[in-house]
């Protein structure tokens, strides 16, 4: 079942690290970070509401305190979504994903303080690693021009992934059905996304672009959002929690990768180094969790 796991949330990875696609492709149509992400939240919750009216209805039950942890972690999704995508619009798809990419460390110190783990020596070093990559891709380090918005934007992405990841590892600790636990994260994720979004917006520019806006609105929604989301959280079922963040390192390389390749992208040589220790970090993490 680890295994199986494993591979559940290297996919969930890669799907992603096409966010920056996404973004690159849908902010020239006017759609703020916001509504990229109220985009995201509502079409993963209607896929997810029809997918259980159609399979099974039982999906909706869910405790109250269940149900109090999926909404927190819709909350904590759509934070995750907003500043990441304001990240990237601010910085570099690199920069906003690598900077999100401290969640493991920040997952790991909840980790040790709220759900009993350890912290090890090894532990430690993949801190120290962590600090001085971001530092090194956030410039803060090697006498790049430091985009402060988007640093901060990128490490708020970090927070509340983490955040996420508490909120789901308590729920599938009770035992909640990961399909449910997913729907009402959506719900909730769309919900709050909508409020502060305006909506009427994205209506009209996927109104006045059916065949180009539409498509990539449905399927930033599907790809970054219903299916990665819904493979992390059965993953979690059989997994520590910092194993899982730690093994979502293959986001920020798919996303790098993805970058360079179709956005034209360019990497310092700190930059680089930085990605290089952050993923050395989360390796070094994971293999402590193991």
């Amino acid at each position: 079942m680890k295994k199986s796991a494993f591979f559940l949330i290297i996919i969930a990875g890669i799907m992603w690290g096409t966010s920056g696609l996404f973004v690159n492709a849908l902010s020239p149509l006017g759609l703020s970070s916001l509504q990229m992400t109220n985009v995201r939240g509502f079409v993963a919750a209607i896929c997810m509401v029809i997918y259980a009216l159609i399979r099974d209805r039982s999906l909706f039950k869910m405790s109250k305190g269940d149900f109090v942890l999926a909404i927190s972690g819709g909350i904590s999704i759509f934070l995750t979504s907003w500043t990441y995508f304001a990240s990237i619009q601010a910085s570099s798809v690199a920069t906003a994903v690598v900077l999100m990419y401290t969640a493991p460390v920040m997952v790991m110190g909840f980790s040790v303080a709220f759900l009993g783990e350890k912290l090890t020596k090894m532990k430690m070093l993949s801190i120290v690693l962590m600090l001085i990559g971001c530092a090194l891709v956030s410039g803060i380090i090697g006498g790049a021009e430091i985009n402060l918005p988007g640093v901060l934007l990128g490490l708020a992405a970090g927070v509340s992934y983490s955040a996420y990841n508490i909120f789901t590892k308590l729920q599938m600790r009770k035992g909640s059905n990961p399909v449910s636990s997913s729907m009402y994260s959506f719900i909730g994720m769309g919900l709050v996304s909508l409020i502060v979004s305006n909506p009427a917006h994205t209506v009209s520019v996927a109104a006045g672009s059916v065949t180009y806006a539409l498509p990539l609105m449905i399927a930033l929604g599907v790809c970054t959002c219903v299916l990665p989301y819904f493979l992390y959280t059965v993953a979690l079922k059989n997994i520590p929690v910092g194993t899982a963040a730690a093994l979502g390192i293959v986001e920020p390389m798919a996303a790098t990768i993805f970058s360079i390749m179709f956005l034209g992208e360019r990497l310092s040589v700190p930059s680089a180094i930085g990605i290089v220790l952050v993923i050395g970090s989360v390796f070094l993490l994971s293999r402590a969790e193991k």
